[in-house]
């Protein structure tokens, strides 16, 4: 099967860009000379965590709904998401006076759900899942004859996210590998058609949560469940798509899969390193390029930052555990006599070695403990892991017995 055989064209793709305009932004490609030296290649990120609704979704959303009938547009629209396909649809939507129905399961977080319906979307909870929702986005189809935007399995949608690889293309002279989150596969699928338009020889890489390799497997024709929490729930996708899997099948050269750890170091990474706020699943790719470093030495990488979509709480958890791993933030158990002034001596000894008390929490219920000795639970801020063990070498050698504690109570 050549290009010109598949059911999106570089044509389709050109058309989508051209007819977008301003209604999506053309986001940068950044070189990161920083994280490049580390990993030891030539880094590049498309940061699609600046584009409308923070995310690559909108492309493809606009380009569905700008090609709609106004008989189409009058009825109205309808998609299944709970996340950022939803917002991407109703952003546009309500643009273009298009009413939207979005469907997203009941358990789907509140934040999600008023930030849609902000956008101007009318939204359906259903059901526990997407798939619980199925019969219920048919049904509405039926009775009010609205049109389906599906996530990635249509060609307007494609050709809307295949915008992504074409920028690339202008935004730098050329790269040896592209790596492209998957889910239900319209990014990669069109960035796919894009880039081997104006690379022939451009190695294009995928890459899926261990919890959800769907594409993966459906290629091998293997049959998988899927299931578990995973930080990257935008490509947490069980079914991926029939016109997706046929180009992916022809146009990417390899699907990697990366575990939870994986993701979480990358989110941490581009936070810390780069300033970048970036979803579990728009972090998938630079995981890959971490995990697989002797796959991409010393040669030019491109991947794309799908999303930027994190739940707030979330991202915290992963900026305190990124800093307790460095050595950073560690709480100590520190067990002392029970009597006046001896928590100033210690805050005294951690102070002389450059520690900084964050919290202290006394434990004198203890039943292991004598009666006349306490712990103490002290989180300290400090340099790295080395300068704990100069800080816990010290508490000793005044006499007080210290504990690195594997969690912190924070």
């Amino acid at each position: 099967m050549t290009a010109r055989d598949l059911p999106v064209r570089f044509a389709d793709i050109e058309d989508a860009a051209r007819r977008a305009g301003d209604n999506v932004v053309e986001t940068p490609l950044i070189a990161t000379p920083a994280l490049s030296r580390r990993l030891g290649l030539d880094l590049r990120l498309k940061l699609e965590n600046l584009q409308i609704t923070q995310s690559f979704k909108a492309r493809g959303a606009f380009n569905k709904l700008s090609r709609l009938s106004a008989e189409e547009r009058a009825r109205g629209v309808i998609a299944l998401s709970a996340g950022n396909h939803a917002q991407g649809v109703a952003w546009h939507a309500e643009a273009l006076g298009i009413p939207a129905t979005i469907v997203m399961p009941r358990h789907t977080p509140f934040t999600k759900v008023s930030r849609t319906e902000a956008l101007g979307a009318n939204v359906e909870l259903v059901g526990d899942t997407l798939n619980d929702a199925n019969d219920f986005v048919a049904r509405l189809i039926e009775e009010r004859g609205l049109t389906l935007v599906h996530p990635y399995d249509d060609p307007l949608i494609i050709a809307g996210q295949g915008t992504v690889g074409l920028e690339m293309a202008r935004q730098c002279d050329c790269l040896d590998c592209v790596v492209v989150p998957i889910g239900g596969g319209g990014l990669i699928a069109g960035t796919a058609i894009a880039l081997r338009q104006a690379w022939p020889e451009v190695e294009i890489v995928g890459v899926q949560s261990a919890l959800f390799p769907a594409m993966r497997d459906a290629l091998a024709g293997r049959p998988g469940q899927y299931q578990g929490a995973t930080l990257a729930e935008g490509i947490a996708v069980k079914s991926p798509g029939k016109i997706t899997r046929e180009i992916i099948a022809e146009l990417v050269d390899d699907i990697l899969i990366v575990d939870e750890d994986m993701i979480e170091g990358a989110i941490h990474l581009l936070a810390t390193e780069q300033k970048l706020v970036i979803e579990g699943a728009g972090a998938a790719g630079l995981a890959a390029i971490q995990a697989f470093t002797d796959r991409f030495a010393g040669r030019r990488v491109g991947t794309v930052l799908c999303g930027g979509n994190i739940d707030p709480r979330v991202l915290s958890s992963i900026l305190m555990r990124g800093l307790a791993r460095a050595g950073q933030l560690v709480c100590l158990l520190i067990e002392i006599d029970d009597s006046p002034g001896n928590l100033a001596r210690v805050s005294g000894v951690i102070g002389e070695a450059g520690g900084n008390i964050v919290e202290v929490q006394h434990r004198r219920l203890m039943l292991d403990l004598p009666v006349k000795r306490i712990d103490l639970e002290v989180i300290i801020e400090s340099k790295d892991s080395r300068h704990v063990e100069r800080i816990v070498k010290a508490l000793e050698q005044h006499g007080y017995s210290a504990q690195i504690q594997t969690t912190i109570g924070t």
